[in-house]
């Protein structure tokens, strides 16, 4: 482990001594730039504020870091690990992100799950899973917020929030980029953006793209095909329209946007992990898969945003956002991850076993298609502030949501693999949130806020199966409906400790609506669970020393879910269903750190702690039906029947207790511009995949690193070379529990070459 660590700090490093050691002359003659952390500005109460006044623990990604973390055609997953508490995973590829921060997640892979962490894109919160994957392009910076969210963005955020604010048009200057990378497995990566102010300070549009592809390169041994899956083509757009009216306080902005996501579904790898060992096994070959069912992906999305203001007086402002969004999506995957199956096996030794590679116990092959989803949102608020000591927000909030779902089931051993078992599901979920949030300095130096909000669902849904596998009979419909109302609040106090720090306290609770589930292709029960509430307890310090040259933030915090939400996903009778858990716990800290040490050196680093667990008297979860060894205690009847496994006391899934990450950018400024070099780390630590804990069924920690080294010139223009996953770590990201020791994996290491010029 230590040798590997050393290797992993000597890589990182080694860039940036050869690049100072070469041009030693240059450095000396051009002039060094004076080292100085910039203000950075948020929004993450609605409003603009500076990141140290903001009494929530919050991290930035923006400019060059965000350009640097999403090369090679990487989605939004790039936030994995590069800030701390958080991890991105998804069973579905590019298409469906799962988002846990401090531990809080929800790991249903089921096209209408909720998850307890929003995604907020230019004010408007994408709720179902589909939506979140939006690609990442032209953005101003993203928000992460952490701990829970509840009285300004409302429901679904006990984990926080991440928020993504696209660049604005420019009123005054016309102005645009252009980025092209290309690299290993023929991945082309296309991005830019045009400003132009149509009536220079009142009306200006702006219109960004983004193209992204990638070759296939994984090949079907059990066809035959070469270079037949990951491959992928990403496109998407967004136009922005806005209007300020001179003399009138008035603005308006118009945003129109889309994408078309097609490729490979996620590759599930059957038997990469080896019986009684962690993580990925001997077995296991990334260029090889032995597929015998169909695998891709179609997924398009589109969508409006209005956002209107008005100055009603100096002191009183008036906003109004508009939102809908649209998507469908089409999934088939080769689920059991292999071909054939054991039962087909007739022991002739001249024709070898019909199934493989390893024990496949049955073929599974399924779909999962959104065939229509609608989302309305709209939000209505003013805001208080004339410059004293009382400022305050208030609004409402609608929401509404149909989304119609079809799962199908493929006989894949059959000639044509033909379509054995179908189930539809219908879902129409509204919500209506009111609050209202204030504000008061107490004396020059403390500040105290607080808030609250009164939300109401309501979710109605209908499910039925029209055609059952394996003689299984039709099924309903079933209909029913869950609600709910429930007051979330926050209270927070800032103390101004000198000019350079403050530190604060912030008391909040959340709370994710009740969710339904009801999967009828291979079983014939709904379930559902009732609202999860969180109570957190958070206190941090925010400073910038040494003459703002360092910017240090950290926070420690406690937190209880009560009637927490889990999922049973696979287990012995490949179940997905919901249940409540009695109690849920969390603590930990986050650090941020950002520093200017010298002249033309920028460094960053992030450190998290998190430790959680499941409490409950006995609670109980169906363990693997792939042969593997389970580590919680089993729990049968009085007749000796095993009722499953208590997981009481078990940390949640795809939650590492240690994340940490790391940035550093050297400079060496020349006549004509300057040479760069830029290299990020981020480690992800031990990772249990499921609710019982196994022997087989999680990651050991593991880092991944990057490194950019290039040229940036004056006029605009910045030629570069990349490499993501430098170390070509391979690592399991996700299982199967079901079948037979299945799992997935990180993506490979990529390189390339990119130009980039802005004007």
């Amino acid at each position: 482990m230590t040798t590997k660590l050393s290797l992993r700090a000597l890589l990182g490093t080694s860039a940036l001594a050869l690049a100072a050691a070469a041009f030693p002359a240059a450095a000396q003659d051009a002039g060094d730039q004076e080292a100085r952390l910039t203000t950075v500005t948020v929004t993450a109460q609605k409003v603009e504020e500076d990141l140290q006044d903001v009494p929530i623990s919050i991290t930035t990604v923006s400019d060059e870091k965000l350009d640097v973390l999403k090369s090679s055609g990487a989605d939004i997953r790039f936030l994995s690990a590069k800030v701390p508490s958080v991890i991105a995973e998804s069973s579905f590829g590019r298409a469906f992100p799962r988002f846990y921060i401090r531990g809080i997640g929800n790991t249903d892979f089921d096209l209408n799950a909720s998850q307890p962490v929003s995604l907020v894109y230019d004010e408007v919160p994408y709720e179902s899973p589909i939506l979140k994957g939006f690609p990442v392009f032209d953005l101003e910076k993203i928000e992460v917020l952490r701990g829970p969210q509840g009285t300004l963005f409302g429901r679904n955020t006990p984990g926080g929030i991440i928020k993504f604010d696209s660049a604005k048009p420019d009123m005054e200057e016309s102005t645009g980029y252009v980025r092209a990378a290309y690299g290993n497995y023929n991945t082309r990566d296309l991005e830019g953006a045009v400003n132009a102010p149509l009536v220079p300070g009142e009306l200006a549009a702006r219109i960004s793209v983004l193209y992204q592809e990638r070759d296939p390169y994984v090949d079907n041994a059990f066809t035959g095909e070469k270079d037949r899956y990951e491959g992928f083509r990403e496109m998407a757009g967004r136009a922005q329209l806005q209007w300020t009216p001179t003399g009138t306080g008035f603005s308006g902005l118009l945003n129109v946007h889309a994408r078309s996501n097609e490729g490979d579904a996620r590759l599930f790898r059957a038997n990469i992990i080896d019986l009684g060992k962690k993580g990925l096994g001997s077995g296991f070959d990334r260029d090889t898969v032995y597929f015998d069912g169909d695998n891709f992906l179609e997924q398009e999305a589109w969508g409006v945003t209005l956002t209107l203001k008005k100055e009603l007086t100096d002191a009183i402002d008036l906003t109004y956002v508009y939102g809908n969004e649209n998507a469908n999506i089409e999934s088939r995957g080769d689920i059991d991850g292999g071909f054939g199956a054991a039962f087909l096996d007739d022991n002739d030794p001249a024709t070898g076993p019909e199934y493989g590679p390893g024990f496949i116990p049955f073929a599974s092959e399924s779909s999962g298609a959104v065939d229509d989803l609608d989302q309305d949102t709209h939000e209505l608020r003013v805001a208080y502030d004339a410059g004293g000591a009382f400022r305050a927000q208030a609004g409402v909030f609608l929401f509404n949501e149909d989304v119609f779902i079809t799962s199908k089931s493929f006989d894949t051993l059959a000639p044509g693999r033909p379509v054995n078992g179908i189930a539809t599901r219908s879902n129409e979920t509204e919500s209506t949130g009111i609050f209202a949030s204030v504000s008061y300095d107490l004396s020059e130096r403390l500040t105290v806020t607080g808030g609250a909000r009164w939300s109401d669902e309501k979710k109605v849904f209908e499910v039925e199966r029209t055609l059952g596998p394996f003689g299984a009979p039709p099924l309903g419909p079933i209909r029913g409906e869950a609600s709910d109302d429930q007051v979330s609040w926050d209270v927070s106090a800032t103390y101004e400790v000198n000019d350079d720090m403050n530190v604060y306290g912030r008391v909040a609770k959340g709370f994710r609506g009740p969710s339904t589930q009801g999967r009828l292709v291979f079983g014939d029960e709904v379930s559902t669970a009732d609202s999860e509430t969180v109570l957190s307890y958070e206190a941090g310090v925010k400073s910038e020393l040494f003459d703002n040259r360092v910017r240090l933030n950290a926070d420690v915090f406690f937190y209880e879910l009560n009637d927490q939400q889990l999922t049973i996903v696979g287990g012995i009778n490949n179940t997905v269903a919901l249940f409540n858990a009695d109690k849920g716990e969390g603590y930990g800290f986050e650090a941020d750190i950002e520093a200017a040490p010298m002249d033309n050196l920028l460094v960053t680093a992030g450190l998290s702690y998190n430790h959680t667990e499941i409490k409950d008297a006995l609670l109980l979860a169906p363990g693997c039906g792939a042969g593997c060894t389970v580590l919680d205690p089993a729990v049968f009847d009085n007749a000796n029947n095993l009722l499953g496994y208590n997981i009481s006391g078990n940390s949640f899934p795809n939650a590492p207790e240690w994340i940490a990450n790391m940035t550093a950018r050297y400079a060496i400024p020349v006549s004509t511009g300057e040479y760069y070099a830029y290299t990020d780390w981020a480690f992800k630590g031990e990772t249990n995949f499921f609710l019982y804990d196994s022997v087989e069924f999680g990651q050991e920690g593991y880092w991944e690193g990057g490194l950019k080294v290039g040229f940036k010139s004056d006029r605009g223009y910045d030629a570069s070379v990349f490499v993501r996953n430098i170390l070509d770590e391979e690592a399991l990201e996700g299982a199967i529990d079901f079948n037979n020791l299945t799992g997935f994996v990180n993506e490979p290491r990529t390189y390339g070459i990119q130009l980039r010029w802005e004007y």
